[in-house]
């Protein structure tokens, strides 16, 4: 008999943690962390990055231009430059997550 994989948590259940732990209503959990996306996307475009003191940091960057291959036919081509996003993980938030060996 398989054992059921574990569902990601869902935006509800968040804010219902939040709200519980924080002594505020999901109302106000909701607007915070609606606000704090909203922020990190601003100032990931503004500045090209954002960090999150002990989760990590998103990064705007460009990718250059570069040679690839078509799969189908083995052709050389041109995969153009363009600008991509990034999350960084900090090194407290791994080791948190999945200790160090030692």
């Amino acid at each position: 008999m398989a054992t059921a994989t574990p569902s990601p948590m869902k935006k509800n259940e968040m804010l219902s943690e939040l709200s519980s732990s924080l002594g505020i209503t999901k109302k106000e959990a909701n607007a915070f962390l609606e606000g704090f996306v909203e922020l990190a996307y601003k100032e990931t475009k503004k500045n090209g990055v954002f960090i999150i003191p002990g989760l990590g940091k998103l990064v705007k960057k460009n990718k250059p231009k570069r040679k690839g291959r078509n799969p189908a036919t083995g052709e050389a081509i041109m995969i153009p430059a363009k600008l991509v996003v990034k999350f960084s993980l900090s090194k407290t938030c791994k080791d948190a997550i999945v200790p160090p060996k030692k």
